[in-house]
Parts: C-alpha cells; sequence; structure tokens
C-alpha cells in the first residue's frame, strides 16, 4: 500500500450543504482537492466518505495525517 502524499499543510474550508454526501481524498494525488477524482487507483488507498449533518464549513484536511479523517485535526502543525 501507498503512502499519501500531502496535498497542503493546511486544510481547505469548504461550505458543505446539509445531506449532501462528499467524498474526500485520503491519497492526496486527486487534482480536484480536498476531493477524490479516482486518482488512487491502484495505490490500495481509498476516499472516505463524509455526509453533511448541516449547511456550514467544515475543514477537510490538507495533508492526510489527521487522526479525526477526514477532518483537521491540526496535525499539520507538527509536519
Amino acid at each position: 500500500m501507498a503512502e499519501p502524499v500531502i496535498a497542503q499543510k493546511e486544510p481547505y474550508g469548504i461550505e458543505v450543504e446539509s445531506g449532501t454526501e462528499y467524498w474526500w481524498c485520503a491519497c492526496g494525488r486527486s487534482s480536484s482537492q480536498p476531493f477524490c477524482d479516482g486518482s488512487h487507483k491502484g495505490t490500495g488507498l481509498a476516499p472516505m466518505q463524509y455526509e453533511a449533518k448541516a449547511d456550514r464549513t467544515v475543514w477537510f484536511c490538507g495533508c492526510k495525517s489527521t487522526s479525526n479523517k477526514p477532518v483537521c485535526d491540526g496535525t499539520h502543525n507538527d509536519l
């Protein structure tokens, strides 16, 4: 299995809509960060589903190292 690539060393603030399903890129290779575009194929990594419970800003992890996937936990500050 491949290791994830750091897409960026800060989170992505995304306005999500209640009831909408989002697929967070876990591999870091997607060109449509922070969401999956299928670039993980063959890496052994897979995107993670996130379903918005309310309309709000969600801070999706950009470094791919958060322990609270898919949401940022500040791990990028230690990279």
